[in-house]
């Protein structure tokens, strides 16, 4: 029973993504069933060929440098084949459809600098599809601090079916028709069309980063003690148990629960959720790293520890959107910025659907 729960919680979030969408005429359905059919197969491919999980090993040793690559025009060479590629398969610009292999790479705010360039010359809806991607990111660099804490083979696993499960709920909840003379592939150039020196161009892409670095903090701390400042005012109703964590684990208890498990346990894996998105992964993993990874509790369940821990691998939380939305604002103009930060609950909204198809998927085949 739970495994056909557990199957059709797949058609809810598909269908939940639809009901939200910006544009439903604009929903290129067969382009979204290619890739939920393609993250379907990668899901049991991860789950159940060790060789799979293998080949993505790779991705942990290489964190290219995109703006030197950019800079000497080899990455819009790349950008050009690769996304072409990809966006034969999955309908999808080829700037989004590369966007969506560097995130396999870089951090959300990584991901979005190095693409400086080319941010400036898409259109706020295009920008807006790429906030709501970043969502999904994970970086390189700290994957290894999440296989010391929950296993290692679902850590892995998450990480392509995220990138397919942003460009499956993008493709729903904001599709965006782009006409051919608009898939294109900005070059590093200065105002006169001519290359920028190397030196100079590095010098400012340093600075550009300093600058970047300071509104990201300042917002994402305005972020932070924002949540925290609404747990002390919930806080004076004198009910401890009412905060913004228990909230959230509230509203994702009936999403638990489609994601097949029992009721009570459904409701503890909710609070999992509710509390990784007011806070972040760490706190989570920090919690149940004992329990998941001596299979305990509630994780004996191997269903369990494969849909939490790719649930977990993701950025998807609050501070999350302001370093997103900070990073915008040092990155392109007003009015595009405006556009993203007028439309936070969508981004919120992406990165939990993609977490939750994700974790459907993976846990489709781990029981």
């Amino acid at each position: 029973m739970f495994l056909v729960v557990n199957l059709f919680s797949i058609v809810v979030f598909v269908l939940i993504a639809y009901l939200l969408s910006n544009n439903r005429k604009a929903i290129q359905w067969r382009s979204v069933s290619v890739v939920l059919g393609l993250e379907m197969l990668l899901a049991w491919l991860f789950t159940q060929f060790s060789a799979g999980r293998a080949a993505l090993l790779p991705m942990l040793l290489v964190v290219p440098l995109f703006d030197i690559l950019a800079y000497f025009r080899f990455l819009p060479w790349v950008i050009k084949w690769v996304g072409q590629g990809l966006s034969k398969i999955t309908g999808q610009p080829k700037f989004e459809a590369f966007f969506s292999i560097e995130m396999m790479f870089l951090g959300n705010t990584e991901v979005l600098a190095v693409s400086k360039a080319q941010l400036q010359q898409l259109s706020a809806r295009r920008n807006m599809t790429l906030a709501m991607m970043s969502m999904s990111c994970v970086s390189a660099a700290i994957i290894g601090s999440y296989t010391q804490m929950v296993p290692g083979e679902y850590v892995l696993t998450a990480i392509p079916l995220n990138i397919l499960g942003a460009i499956a709920v993008l493709a729903l909840l904001n599709p965006t028709p782009v006409a051919p003379e608009d898939d294109v592939i900005v070059q590093v150039e200065g105002e006169s069309g001519a290359r920028e020196p190397f030196f100079s161009f590095l010098g400012g892409s340093i600075l550009g980063a300093g600058k970047m670095v300071l509104i990201i903090a300042a917002t994402v701390i305005a972020f932070v003690s924002l949540g925290e400042l609404i747990n002390q005012i919930l806080g004076l109703t004198g009910w401890s148990f009412l905060t913004l964590e228990n909230i959230f684990g509230v509203i994702m208890f009936p999403f638990a629960w489609l994601l097949g498990f029992s009721p009570s346990d459904a409701f503890q894996l909710a609070q999992y959720m509710g509390t990784k998105l007011v806070t972040n992964e760490f706190v989570v993993m920090g919690e149940v790293s004992k329990s998941m990874m001596a299979g305990t509790g509630l994780f004996k369940n191997a269903h369990a520890r494969i849909v939490l821990s790719v649930f977990l691998t993701s950025f998807a939380n609050f501070g999350t959107i302001g370093m997103i939305v900070a990073c915008f604002k040092g990155l392109v103009n007003q009015e595009k910025n405006d556009y993203i930060a007028a439309r936070v609950p969508e981004m919120l909204l992406a990165g939990v659907l993609v977490s939750l198809l994700s974790s459907a998927m993976a846990g489709l085949f781990v029981w």
